[in-house]
């Protein structure tokens, strides 16, 4: 069990003065309110909670600022009326970085909003012009199960030949430079 990082937590014999009931972990965080209670037959029934993430639960999104909304004027406003002078005079360097980056913060945190930040699953190569090309395609499926004409199936032909080459060169690409950057970076993917 020790080589492999694992907790037993059943500490209470089971069946007579034996252990036979195992419940081991790589975490003791895992298993909560482990009890040895009643019988069933000559062996003790073992009553436990167990804490699973649910796969399906959000993750919550990353909060990055907006730049976009920044309102400028009333940042303006609000670092301007300081005499910056008088308050950091008989200060030394650190003392006089740590009120500005304090003013700055407060600042920032009234004058310029967050956003969040959906994370992307999107494979490393992935790419825009991939997920424009995507789109095309789909678009000219739904024209083509809208129409259903010959021009429409072409179009529709040419939009799947464009994706499937732009993802195999995209990839290939992709395997050249981690390859080229096995030796000095290994982890590169």
């Amino acid at each position: 069990m020790n080589t492999n990082s694992l907790q037993q937590h059943v500490n209470e014999p089971t069946r007579g003065s034996n252990i036979l009931d195992l419940v081991m972990t790589t975490t003791d965080l895992s298993i909560n309110g482990l009890e040895v209670t009643g019988k069933i037959g000559d062996d003790q029934m073992i009553d436990f909670s167990l804490d699973v993430q649910d796969p399906n639960t959000r993750t919550q999104h990353k909060q990055v600022r907006d730049s976009k909304r920044t309102n400028s004027e009333l940042m303006k406003e609000e670092l301007g009326p300081y005499n910056y002078e008088v308050l950091m005079s008989n200060k030394n360097a650190e003392e006089c970085y740590m009120i500005l980056k304090d003013k700055i913060a407060t600042a920032t945190d009234h004058h310029i909003p967050r956003k969040g930040m959906r994370p992307t699953n999107n494979p490393p190569w992935f790419s825009q012009e991939i997920k424009r090309l995507t789109n095309a395609r789909q678009n000219s499926y739904r024209r083509l199960k809208r129409y259903q004409t010959e021009p429409h199936r072409q179009e529709h032909i040419h939009a799947c030949r464009a994706v499937k080459r732009t993802i195999k060169s995209t990839k290939r690409n992709k395997e050249i430079t981690v390859a080229a950057k096995a030796k000095t970076n290994p982890k590169s993917f």
